[in-house]
């Protein structure tokens, strides 16, 4: 079967890590509702800045989502990975049929750009139909690459505050200060697409950058104009 998809990109069905994919056969019986939560357990910095998620979700996880097409390919690519019969081929199905390929999930999560202590909740994910109980750990893999943006918006954030005391201490006024780190990091970066999302990042917390991809990601996903200037 030749792809007219791109696996890793326009099949949410294969955006996940394989293990995942039997799960649906391990739980309990007569479960209905799984509700999950993620947080940030601690390190460098006592507070984390969220950032990401509205990104992930529109990129990834709005409107149809699954189609036939997409559901023979993952059938096909799961069976020569993991075996025949493993895929949840049926559940799968059903989120076509019911639901038109939408996902029946509900996220909540603390809005962008709040600072938040660590070990507290950021998002929630639930399952709003009770025959895909099994959808929301499924989409787990992806969700959690919400950790880059918020690393990089956290540490951002963490530098402005160093630059800001100095600022202080040694002029007028904190008049620049958005403009005192720049971004030239889409070079550096290993893909366009980290480049896009930790160049955003870094755009919550100041307005200077050469990195298009994330100005142009801010403009797309975020409703900014122009976020960065050069």
């Amino acid at each position: 079967m030749a792809d007219s998809l791109n696996p890793c990109y326009d099949n949410l069905l294969l955006v996940t890590d394989s293990y995942k994919v039997t799960h649906h056969l391990q739980y309990p019986p007569n479960t209905t509702t799984v509700y999950s939560y993620f947080e940030s357990r601690g390190g460098k910095f006592l507070e984390t800045v969220f950032f990401g998620l509205q990104y992930i979700i529109k990129k990834y996880l709005i409107g149809q989502v699954v189609t036939l097409e997409k559901l023979e390919q993952a059938k096909e690519i799961y069976d020569a990975q993991l075996g025949p019969g493993l895929f949840n081929y049926e559940g799968w199905k059903h989120i076509l049929d019911k639901h038109g390929g939408q996902l029946p999930l509900r996220i909540k999560a603390v809005p962008e750009g709040s600072v938040i202590p660590y070990k507290n909740v950021l998002l929630t994910v639930e399952n709003t139909d009770p025959k895909c109980y099994w959808l929301t750990n499924y989409i787990e893999t992806l969700l959690v690459q919400v950790w880059y943006p918020m690393t990089v918006c956290t540490n951002s954030r963490a530098q402005k505050d160093v630059i800001a005391q100095y600022l202080d201490d040694t002029a007028d006024n904190l008049d620049g200060l958005s403009f005192k780190l720049h971004d030239f990091g889409f070079r550096g970066s290993t893909s366009v697409e980290s480049a896009a999302i930790g160049g955003a990042a870094h755009l919550v917390n100041f307005q200077c950058s050469d990195t298009m991809a994330g100005i142009i990601m801010a403009r797309r996903f975020y409703g900014c104009k122009m976020a960065g200037f050069s």
